[in-house]
């Protein structure tokens, strides 16, 4: 049986990705930390294994700047997308925005983490699969 594989990268095409495999916690997150990380008020995201996701794009890999004292936040070091976190343990985790096609069924968020992290006027709202 062959693997689902996903691919994507930054705005300028600089950094790109593929990963392989099963999708891991596809959920957003509001946190202030993915908020100055990205500007946004919520971020979607999904993990894969570290080993599934291989960095093809003429620029390799993203550029790192250490948030934690577990993670590191990827981004293009040429337009300064960001691209998702690197974790110390065996986990990558990306944005869901810089995919190819983003309406696939296994990105779908099944969670939001940190809703008392967004404004009071935001509204998340994750339906099921």
């Amino acid at each position: 049986m062959k693997k689902l594989e996903y691919s994507g990268g930054c705005l300028c095409g600089y950094i790109r990705f593929t990963a392989a495999g099963e999708v891991g916690d596809p959920h957003t997150c509001s946190c202030s930390m993915c908020q100055q990380h990205s500007g946004a008020l919520t971020l979607c995201w999904v993990e894969f294994p570290k080993a599934a996701v291989h960095w093809n794009g003429p620029g390799g890999t993203p550029s790192l700047f250490r948030s934690s004292d577990y993670s590191s936040r990827a981004f293009c070091p040429q337009c300064g997308s960001s691209l998702g976190a690197i974790d110390d343990g065996p986990t990558v985790g990306l944005l869901l925005g810089n995919f190819d096609s983003k309406n696939r069924k296994s990105l779908h968020p099944v969670s939001h983490s940190f809703v008392s992290s967004r404004p009071h006027w935001w509204k998340i709202d994750i339906h099921s699969k």
